[in-house]
């Protein structure tokens, strides 16, 4: 299984948070990393995304389906994360458009083993995937890349 996290781009201040929306800047990052992204996901792909205004802009740069989903939204803990990406039963490839802390903890659970404040750039992908090695589950880092690399 794949596990691609995507943190929503650069995005303006205000309240309430949720209705925060991209910022110019924001809007030009998500627009460079879905064109970069687009031709590399594999074909089977579930994209899930926050609520929040500024993920689901984000998520729209793909030009894909994809699914809201509340269990992802900012503040959300990295196990609940983890629980709705199906990691690492699942098969196919999953794609979570979120928000930080709980990308960077996701990411860090999974490759160190446990969790880490590890901070992923606004507009930042980090690509995992899953395999068995003997009769246990590896995390391997595939990328990882922010919208300034590219």
């Amino acid at each position: 299984m794949d596990l691609i996290l995507w943190r929503h781009a650069d995005a303006a201040e205000g309240h309430p948070d949720a209705a925060r929306p991209l910022t110019e800047k924001g809007r030009a990052q998500a627009r460079a990393m879905a064109d970069w992204l687009g031709p590399r996901l594999p074909v089977e792909l579930r994209i899930l995304a926050s609520p929040a205004l500024r993920a689901q802009q984000t998520a729209r740069a793909l030009q894909h389906d994809f699914e809201t989903l509340a269990a992802i939204a900012a503040g959300e803990p990295a196990k609940s994360l983890l629980a709705a990406s199906g990691w690492p039963g699942t098969g196919g490839a999953v794609l979570l458009v979120g928000h930080q802390p709980s990308l960077g903890e996701l990411a860090a659970g999974l490759l160190c083993g446990r969790q880490s404040g590890w901070h992923l750039a606004k507009g930042a992908v980090c690509w995992i995937r899953s395999r068995k090695r003997g009769n246990r589950e590896e995390a391997v880092l595939r990328l990882a890349i922010t919208p300034d690399q590219l």
